[in-house]
């Protein structure tokens, strides 16, 4: 594989092999003379939005206080020690989600979005680990990094952050615009602002066991077929009314035991989960849509491309979409999966879709999931 711009003299195969869910890596230079996408106003207006998810954070008097968005009332810039955090700024901007779009060594099943953390001088959220990989892009001012592979994770009690207790770093360094470090998972970390700065976080998912058990049950829950009803037609009178018999747990459990999934049930909620958009993202499709002939005829001109917010994974012959799944034969495989992995169809390409295809992308531009390239 060749070298890939952000990751400086290695090659994503390299990075994977030596860095990934390892160690650190601190990429000078990662993309030369980046300069901040948003503007601090323009990342302000999207912090007041009902529809954008933010935290404020604050450290006024050495107590740490935390307010859930929308961010209406924001402290003065000239006022230290605060910061702003705004997620999923990729569902929002062009510009944020190509920067994300970078990333694309790296599944998109594993890819969750852009943050934006824009802190004023002394800006933090204080020492703390993350449960994911992140990649940490300086887009504006100085930010110093203190980072440690410390085993202590113990966190302040008291506080409405997860604030580490015990904060042993290693390792200090500043960071300039388009400087950028990668992080493990549980890896030790403290950024702090060098006057006004803005930072972007590449984060990735990383769902715990718990919860995906506990969506798969939900999931299956939709397929079991347990027909029949509890009978004991061999009952006899007992002595201890109060007590569950043994022939009732074996009844039961007989039947509980016939539940059972497949790989192909794994891989079919899989991709409904992972593609499932979260709950604050709302699709919203044009208000006179085209017919499907006029739809496919300027597609054929334009070509089309996903929404920023659309997530689309395929496997085998399933294809996910914004959380609903369908099989596909081995042609309309290779054509959607080409969408799903390049997030747009060239005219050609799209000139050559199946009616079924045609179909399907044309509810999938209904409902604001696509729209043909301008």
């Amino acid at each position: 594989m060749k070298k890939s711009t952000l990751l400086g003299d290695l090659t994503p195969a390299q990075f994977l092999k030596d860095y990934w869910h390892k160690k650190p890596c601190v990429i000078r230079q990662a993309i030369p003379g980046f300069a901040a996408l948003l503007d601090r106003e323009a990342l302000f207006e999207l912090a007041a939005r009902d529809d954008v998810e933010s935290r404020l954070i604050t450290q006024f008097k050495q107590k740490w206080e935390m307010q859930a968005g929308p961010q209406t009332t924001l402290p003065a810039i000239t006022k230290k020690n605060w910061t702003l955090l705004v997620q999923g700024v990729n569902l929002h901007d062009d510009a944020a989600d190509a920067l994300l779009r970078q990333f694309n060594f790296l599944p998109d099943a594993r890819l969750d979005d852009l943050m934006i953390s824009y802190a004023s001088d002394n800006g933090s959220v204080g020492p703390h680990f993350d449960s994911y990989d992140v990649f940490l892009l300086q887009a504006q001012g100085t930010r110093r990094w203190r980072i440690g592979a410390q085993e202590d994770l113990t966190l302040q009690q008291g506080v409405p952050l997860k604030i580490l207790k015990h904060f042993t770093p290693t390792e200090e360094f500043d960071l300039e615009p388009g400087d950028m470090v990668y992080l493990p998972p549980h890896y030790a970390h403290e950024g702090v602002a060098i006057g006004e700065c803005m930072t972007y976080s590449i984060g990735f998912r990383a769902p715990s066991f718990q919860e995906l058990g506990e969506a798969f049950l939900t999931f299956m829950s939709d397929s079991i077929d347990l027909p029949g009803r509890y009978a004991d037609p061999a009952l006899t009178a007992t002595t201890r009314p109060a007590e569950i018999s043994s022939a009732m747990l074996a009844q039961v459990s007989t039947e509980l035991n016939k539940v059972q999934f497949t790989k192909d049930d794994i891989a079919i909620f899989l991709g409904e989960y992972l593609s499932e958009p979260k709950a604050n993202v709302f699709f919203e499709g044009p208000k006179r849509p085209l017919t499907l002939d006029k739809f496919m005829a300027l597609a054929g001109k334009r070509g089309v491309s996903l929404s920023r917010k659309t997530q689309m994974l395929y496997r085998s012959k399933l294809i996910f979409i914004n959380g609903e799944s369908f099989e596909v034969d081995a042609t309309d495989k290779t054509l959607l999966s080409m969408l799903a992995d390049s997030r747009t169809l060239s005219a050609e390409l799209t000139a050559t879709a199946s009616q079924d295809v045609a179909e399907a992308m044309h509810d999938w531009y209904r409902q604001g999931w696509l729209a043909t390239t301008k």
